[in-house]
């Protein structure tokens, strides 16, 4: 997959996000689903996330060697049957987060992420370089930034969860 095909399915799950935050009063924001994350704990992680992997992808461009790495599986991730732990880098806090930060937090995230695939001079070596991810193990830079929004959309599938159970 191409960073530019990536690049719109980034840009398309992140509106998507944004239409259903919009969406939401700061209640349903910081309100909180049994023992789970509220909604601005959900974005709080996608914000760490997206960037401690910034950080990653950085690291791995400062190797010189080339990476012959098979693409991994990623697309286990929408499946919500399957829970995963957040490592505690990534977790939220209890912070009450108004709806402008969280915007606001998730477009810093994301502006640092562009910054660096926009200064690249040639994005191929995405596809050339690896870093190690705390899941996957060694994993192509490309399919860090790709595994971002796919990240972001099993954390929509929870947003949706926790609105649903709201209005039960």
């Amino acid at each position: 997959m191409e960073l530019q095909e990536i690049n719109q399915n980034l840009e398309g799950t992140r509106n998507e996000l944004l239409g259903i935050l919009n969406a939401l009063n700061g209640d349903q924001l910081n309100k909180h689903k049994d023992s789970g994350w509220s909604i601005s704990q959900v974005c709080q992680h996608l914000v760490k996330t997206e960037e401690l992997y910034v950080v990653a992808i950085r690291k791995g461009l400062k190797s010189s060697e080339d990476s012959f790495i098979e693409n991994k599986p990623l697309e286990f991730l929408l499946d919500r049957s399957k829970k995963l732990e957040a490592p505690d880098i990534a977790k939220p806090t209890d912070e009450i987060l108004e709806k402008e930060e969280i915007v606001e937090q998730l477009n810093n995230s994301r502006e640092k992420l562009n910054g660096l695939l926009n200064t690249l001079e040639d994005p191929s070596v995405l596809s050339r370089r690896h870093f190690i991810h705390p899941v996957f193990k060694e994993m192509l830079l490309i399919e860090w930034v790709r595994s971002l929004y796919i990240h972001e959309q099993r954390h929509i599938k929870q947003i949706i969860e926790i609105i649903d159970a709201f209005k039960c």
